[in-house]
């Protein structure tokens, strides 16, 4: 007696206007177990996500009608957790914060391997959207609260508005709060794959962090130098 054939792993949404690119990322994605659609504008994106939603969406920044940036803002118009994954030649650090700050759950640079594109994916698709698991639970360091239930931040009791992943970078300090964390810990924990290539990223966000949260006596977000960052009340 014949056997079903399992199901795709998942239902992606490949938004490519190179059609080299767009035909060897379903080849791969389809060869690995997902099943895949492809759109070569932002128009048609919008469509196949309104008509069918996709577990995931590669999507492109650079794109013959509009941009990826503003695909997303669209896409999150309509739904807040499906998760979107960059995948551009525009390798700089601002793009990358502006891309994973709009809520895309990571962010991929042209040129790349075929391999990291799947980890990346099967990372994001085990935790389950841009925003990763949450853990539940209220933290409190001197006068900074955070709230992993309702999202909320506070500084002095005064609210502290921060995106995705800044919320999650804090989360990271404050559960361990008065350990130092290495820059590849902390890549880690906000896009849950071991990466080098996030490193960088790292250091973007701690400066936005402590912009937004130690603006007042005592700074708790401390450097240390050759090792990493570290949240605690000084002595």
């Amino acid at each position: 007696m014949a056997q079903d054939s399992p199901g795709p792993e998942a239902r992606l949404l490949v938004v490519e206007d190179d059609p080299g690119i767009a035909d060897l990322l379903s080849d791969a994605l389809s060869f690995a177990g997902f099943e895949v659609r492809t759109a070569a504008t932002a128009a048609d994106a919008l469509r196949e996500v309104a008509a069918r939603p996709p577990d995931l969406i590669v999507l492109d920044i650079m794109l013959p009608d509009s941009d990826g940036f503003d695909v997303l803002k669209r896409i999150r118009g309509q739904s807040s957790s499906l998760p979107v994954v960059f995948l551009s030649a525009r390798d700089g650090v601002a793009d990358r914060v502006a891309g994973l700050d709009l809520g895309a759950a990571d962010y991929v640079v042209k040129p790349f391997s075929m391999d990291e594109v799947l980890a990346r994916i099967r990372a994001v698709l085990r935790r389950g959207g841009p925003g990763g698991a949450q853990d539940s639970g209220r933290r409190q360091v001197a006068g900074l609260e955070l709230d992993a239930d309702t999202g909320e931040v506070r500084r002095d009791g005064q609210p502290v508005a921060l995106t995705p992943n800044e919320f999650k970078l804090l989360r990271c300090l404050m559960t361990n709060a008065g350990r130092v964390l290495t820059r590849a810990q902390i890549a880690d924990y906000i896009w849950d794959y071991d990466f080098t290539g996030e490193i960088n990223l790292v250091e973007s966000y701690i400066s936005a962090l402590r912009r937004k949260v130690d603006t007042s006596e005592p700074r708790l977000i401390h450097t240390v130098r050759g090792f990493g960052y570290v949240l605690r009340v000084p002595p």
